[in-house]
């Protein structure tokens, strides 16, 4: 008859539940890459640098202060804002085609 001692029995039980977990974890399925995004048009790269360039923008970054976290959030919400409604104008004065077709979302 052959002891052993419960620590030993304990740990081959364990890494026995533990292996198949284990190795479905390191390579059970392969993922599709994901797809690559189209490349921009001519008129929304100049729109976007536009945006960006904006007043609206430019007035915003000047009041962002990095040492206050909620003038951090605020500032940076605005500033999207700005610059995603910058941009939209842009394109409608071009007369391109809008991306999408819903409102961006307002985070609070």
């Amino acid at each position: 008859m052959i002891r052993r001692h419960r620590g030993t029995a304990a740990a081959s039980l364990a890494v026995l539940l533990l292996l198949p977990l284990a190795l479905a974890a390191c390579g059970g399925s392969r993922r599709a890459a994901p797809p690559q995004p189209e490349p921009e048009s001519p008129e929304a790269a100049i729109c976007r640098q536009e945006a960006r360039e904006s007043p609206a923008v430019q007035r915003l970054a000047r009041e962002y202060w990095a040492e206050n976290a909620a003038n951090v959030l605020r500032v940076g919400e605005e500033r999207r804002v700005a610059e995603i409604r910058a941009y939209r104008d842009c394109m409608r004065r071009r007369g391109a085609t809008m991306p999408g077709g819903v409102e961006p979302e307002r985070r609070f």
